[in-house]
């Protein structure tokens, strides 16, 4: 099953290396089921701006999180074009959890407006916000695109959009806020990598938990987490395998644990040894 989700992540590159190509024919059919643009947003008193990208989908169509999952393809973005800007932070909004015919996969449907912190080199000047935009869409099957946005931001405060202020505060809650005690990680050699099982003391978060791992590496293929609750332990166990077969380190600050429940979900970032 392994060796199959490394393929699959290779496949999902190749796709994109293709998506930079011109199109085929067969592509071409797929044109416009999704649309992007940049809400310019306001500034803050510290002089970084609060932007978005909204990014709209055809019905029946969704798109994917930052850990998309294994059915899923990882989203990409490129600032490089950019001028007068020194920083891009994205906030992720709490996604949903879709389960089709045994598979997990994590994103959104319809319609996710992506905040986004723009650092500018300097803060009186407007700020030409450029983005190449790699995602993944899905209704039977999935697919690549590519999308361009961009926009001219003056220098200045703007008007607060309710939208992104609206997206910003759907984020998962900090650990802080979730009241997690502490996060313990016990990492173990299997024969193709390591194996990650994490105990995250935490209250319930709702329902049937699912908890995903991530790792900062991207050449590092995570599994899908394995989770259950002991009590006020939420325990979750991964597998890690690097796509070429290469060794690697597991450093446990560069770890992160999100918690999906009915209620809210949870960032939880590193964790110590156990």
């Amino acid at each position: 099953m392994a060796h199959i989700n490394l393929m699959w992540k290779a496949l999902t590159l190749s796709l994109f290396a293709l998506a930079g190509l011109s199109a085929p024919a067969q592509a071409q059919s797929f044109d416009g089921v999704v649309q992007a643009e940049i809400l310019p947003g306001w500034q803050g008193k510290d002089g970084s701006r609060l932007a978005a990208v909204r990014i709209t989908l055809n019905p029946g169509w969704k798109t994917y999180w930052r850990a998309p999952g294994d059915a899923g393809i990882p989203p990409r973005f490129d600032w490089s074009g950019s001028g007068n800007l020194s920083g891009v932070a994205v906030t992720w909004p709490t996604p949903q959890v879709f389960s089709q015919n045994g598979i997990r996969s994590i994103g959104y449907e319809q319609e996710v407006i992506l905040p986004i912190q723009i650092d500018p080199k300097h803060v009186n000047k407007p700020i030409r916000l450029k983005a190449v935009l790699d995602i993944g869409v899905c209704r039977d099957i999935c697919v690549p695109q590519r999308l361009k946005v961009s926009a001219k931001i003056p220098a200045g405060s703007g008007a607060r959009d309710p939208r992104i202020a609206a997206a910003i505060a759907s984020r998962p809650l900090t650990a802080n806020e979730a009241g997690v005690r502490k996060a313990t990680c016990r990492i173990s050699p299997i024969s193709e990598g390591m194996r990650v099982e994490a105990r995250l003391h935490l209250p319930k978060s709702g329902g049937n938990e699912v908890a995903v791992m991530e790792f900062n590496n991207p050449k590092v293929w995570v599994s899908e987490a394995k989770t259950r609750r002991e009590g006020g332990v939420l325990i979750a166990k991964s597998d890690m395998m690097h796509v070429d077969g290469s060794s690697f380190m597991v450093d446990r600050s560069a770890l992160r644990f999100t918690v999906f429940g009915s209620r809210h979900a949870v960032d939880i970032q590193g964790c110590s040894a156990g």
